[in-house]
């Protein structure tokens, strides 16, 4: 199939529905409303559901009803709208139901703005909701990854029985580009009928499937937390993503960023390489589970002197760095926040102050 010039937040919406999801439940909010104005006339041509919640605490629990089923269902929203739907997402990920949540990130805290942010990582990498839980998270840097990532999702979901986010900025939801929506992602929903409430007489069985979150018996919820924590071990062992760029050869600095801020970073690097500073740069594809291994090993690389992580935030990607770098390396931060995206000059200098710094502590 040709590519097909798209919006960003219209592309996701495609993507969905290619990927075999016919039920779409959310509520508008900027920069990601386009998402539910292209579905709320796609979806019906598809045979499929599109209907506006009254809120986004009312959304999650329409995702949950859906997914406690075993319907392919999803959601997008944007940063305080997500932060209204934290709670049905800790219901349906400790009911071990399979959905996606779309989060286009905006400025905050609070009402905040509406341009790009990528202030919601620890939310969507540290819970958000209430209880131990995790999120499959992926971050796209650009609309194609988006689309691939929308429809790997469902499969991803199915397969772990969890939620899946898709972590993106408003840069990805209202930037046009060419996409292909692969044919090989286009796969069919999982049968469900060993767990989903989809019915005795659908599933033509005599046993009653039971969807719930509540264990009032103590030993029971420990148990039922360390399956869920087994899960999210699997995940890490199985599912990591990551992109190494310029990590071939020698370099005096890695840089760790992801999502669109990634792309700006990208430029940096390549400007740098041009003036006889090698720069090499770790790009997360997962934020949850992180790739760990993978930061280290190219921070641990002798000609590596400090690592810098450039992110549209006031510093929270930096935390799981330094942790993933274990203090064997010094781990500094360069970022803004509210809308403002750093240049590629500015994150130049903050890589040659970075590598400044580095230098005077060896002194």
């Amino acid at each position: 199939m040709g590519k097909i010039l798209m919006k960003g937040n219209e592309a996701i919406g495609e993507a969905a529905i290619r990927a075999g999801c016919l039920n779409y439940f959310a509520y508008p909010i900027t920069p990601q409303s386009e998402v539910a104005e292209y579905l709320s006339k796609r979806m019906p041509q598809a045979g499929g559901v599109f209907l506006q919640g009254e809120s986004e605490v009312a959304v999650s629990y329409m995702i949950f009803g859906a997914a406690g089923c075993g319907e392919r269902v999803f959601t997008t929203s944007s940063s305080p709208g997500v932060s209204l739907m934290s709670e049905g997402i800790s219901y349906i990920a400790a009911a071990e139901c399979p959905a996606v949540f779309v989060n286009i990130m905006r400025g905050g805290p609070g009402l905040g703005g509406i341009l790009p942010s990528q202030a919601d990582y620890f939310q969507s990498t540290k819970g958000g909701g209430h209880g131990d839980y995790h999120l499959l998270v992926m971050a796209p840097a650009s609309v194609q990854e988006a689309v691939e990532m929308v429809m790997r999702a469902f499969v991803l979901a199915e397969k772990y029985r969890n939620p899946v986010m898709l972590l993106g900025d408003g840069l990805i939801g209202q930037m046009m580009e060419p996409v292909v929506f692969p044919d090989d992602l286009q796969v069919e929903p999982s049968n469900k009928d060993e767990w989903a409430t989809n019915g005795m007489a659908t599933r033509q069985s005599e046993r009653r499937n039971l969807v719930k979150s509540l264990y009032l018996n103590p030993e029971e919820l420990n148990a039922h937390n360390l399956k869920l924590k087994a899960k999210y071990e699997q995940m890490a062992r199985d599912e990591v993503r990551f992109e190494a760029y310029n990590c071939q050869d020698d370099y005096k600095l890695l840089v760790v960023s992801y999502g669109t801020m990634s792309r700006v970073c990208r430029t940096a690097i390549d400007n740098l390489q041009q003036e006889g500073f090698a720069v090499g740069m770790v790009r997360p594809l997962t934020l949850f589970p992180f790739p760990m291994q993978a930061i280290a090993e190219a921070a641990a690389k002798p000609s590596c002197q400090a690592v810098l992580s450039v992110e549209m935030s006031m510093g929270q990607l930096v935390e799981d760095v330094r942790l993933a770098v274990e203090g064997k390396k010094p781990v500094s931060w360069y970022g803004k926040c509210g809308g403002e995206v750093p240049t590629p000059e500015e994150v130049m200098e903050a890589i040659a102050d970075a590598h400044q710094s580095a230098a005077d502590r060896k002194v």
